[in-house]
């Protein structure tokens, strides 16, 4: 399994979104600046987003884009499976019933299994709040006295 890079910006921008989470709209080009995507493509992302109500957007001179609602709500699972889909590393795991012919015989089936476990676990632990946490915990603040 590989995350494409529109999980992995779609991440990115949540993660903005809570960062710079003022109250105000955040316009696009200020998003795609800070995170060195380019705007067409991060406008796809965010329309994604928005469609999942991830995002609440305004048009207009004055509007933008703002998280939809407490960092702590937005797993990075959720917004992976959003832009990736499954996330099972093979596709007979990849829907709740096993549609695979050799699901009863297949030595390997329960190494995928652990490993969708392992992978979920992950992903389904750490939201957009901890990282927010983590990128504030990780700024050094000097002191004039």
């Amino acid at each position: 399994m590989k995350i494409s890079t529109r999980g992995r910006y779609a991440v990115r921008v949540m993660l903005d979104l809570a960062l710079h989470n003022t109250g105000e709209y955040i316009k696009v080009k200020d998003i795609a600046k800070r995170q060195e995507i380019s705007e067409k493509y991060l406008e796809q992302i965010i329309s994604i987003l928005n469609k999942a109500g991830f995002v609440h957007s305004v048009r207009g001179a004055q509007g933008g884009y703002q998280i939809a609602d407490d960092p702590k709500k937005f797993t990075i699972g959720m917004i992976l499976r959003l832009t990736e889909g499954s996330l099972s590393p093979v596709a007979c795991l990849e829907s709740e019933s096993n549609q695979c012919e050799r699901c009863d015989t297949c030595e390997t089936l329960d190494v995928w299994k652990d490993l969708t476990a392992a992978i979920n676990n992950v992903v389904d632990n750490v939201t957009i709040a901890d990282l927010v946490e983590k990128h504030n915990s990780s700024i050094s603040y000097d002191y004039v006295i």
